[in-house]
């Protein structure tokens, strides 16, 4: 996925609310952007980190920047980091398009944004003749507090927890349905559930893989330029949800 234009660099000042970010730029302008994470963004968020903003295109925005990357890291082990939550999304159907994630290769027709279930719209949903349907719903990744291994969530997530056992819902329904984790860095070679962060959220998942819901996790290459999933990741922990 490439930026539509030149993001800017600056130095982040503090987040805030969890949708408001204060930015130095390059060249000494303090703006506050537009931060679409909802998500505690632990590690991402000390004061001074280089970060990226794009401009927005509309005049009418009450926020004229949004926050799009940070890098973090030790000084001679720097990472970028993409934090915006929809990035993903766009990632996964460039991939999917170019038959990029061999997993969900072989399907004719791609949708977003289907309703399905109990009021919920299914990220993907993968169609072809003679094949049942395949719900694929994307999960963004950016929290690391351990070297090489990345974790989800980052504070706990009720609609999170929901979408897993909607996926559990179709798999019983005689569909095919795969959780997709894409980890927004490529520091890590290793994924896991944070069980200690959100119990809900671990115990709904391993309900999905006795139901046979899939589990897939890919890793993406950052730049200012643009962000692309570049592999996939083992996925680990106190339960295996594939097997590797």
């Amino acid at each position: 996925m490439k930026f539509a234009a030149p993001l800017l660099e600056g130095r982040l000042i503090n987040r805030y609310k969890r949708f408001f970010a204060d930015i130095e730029l390059e060249d000494g302008t303090l703006v506050t952007a537009h931060c679409a994470n909802t998500g505690s963004m632990a590690g991402l968020k000390q004061p001074g980190s280089r970060v990226w903003v794009s401009r927005a295109d509309n005049p009418k925005r009450k926020l004229q920047y949004d926050w799009r990357i940070v890098e973090v890291g030790q000084v001679t082990e720097k990472t970028l980091v993409g934090v915006h939550t929809a990035w993903p999304n766009k990632i996964v159907e460039e991939a999917l398009q170019a038959g990029l994630i061999p997993e969900l290769a072989g399907y004719g027709i791609i949708r977003r944004e289907v309703k399905y279930g109990e009021n919920s719209r299914i990220d993907f949903l993968l169609e072809d003749e003679g094949k049942p349907s395949c719900y694929v719903e994307v999960k963004s990744i950016t929290f690391s507090r351990t070297s090489g291994l990345a974790e989800f969530p980052d504070s706990p997530s009720v609609r999170a927890a929901k979408h897993v056992g909607e996926l559990t819902n179709m798999v019983n329904d005689g569909a095919r349905s795969v959780m997709l984790y894409v980890v927004q860095r490529e520091d890590c070679d290793r994924f896991r559930i944070a069980n200690d962060v959100d119990p809900k959220y671990y115990e709904a998942a391993k309900l999905a893989k006795t139901a046979g819901v899939e589990s897939l996790c890919y890793a993406c290459t950052v730049t200012p330029e643009e962000i692309t999933l570049s592999h996939p990741v083992q996925i680990i922990g106190n339960y295996q949800i594939i097997d590797n």
